[in-house]
């Protein structure tokens, strides 16, 4: 499984929030190996690159097209990060 976290300029906030997944699938004790993080730019991303694709709620109609979505209301709220991969996990039989 792939996630892909999508921002304006694919720089800062997508980097920090793909760390901040990857410190959440530890946390989950989630066999990384199993699970992909990338980060990339609007403007770069697209429906293959990814199964789930994840950015904050001001990307959300830019990115709904490209698939499975987790929207985040706030990009820096760890716990909703978490809290919403563990949800996804769950609905795709990865946890």
């Amino acid at each position: 499984m792939k996630f892909l976290v999508v921002c304006g300029h694919g720089l800062g906030s997508s980097f920090m929030i793909e760390m901040n997944i990857e410190q959440a699938l530890k946390e989950l004790d989630i066999n990384e190996s199993h699970i992909e993080v990338d980060h990339s730019d609007l403007g770069s991303a697209s429906p293959d690159m990814a199964d789930v694709f994840i950015c904050g709620k001001d990307l959300a109609d830019n990115v709904a097209s490209f698939g499975e979505l987790i929207v985040l209301d706030n990009i820096l709220d760890k716990d909703e990060l978490k809290t919403k991969i563990e949800e996804k996990l769950k609905e795709k039989g990865a946890l």
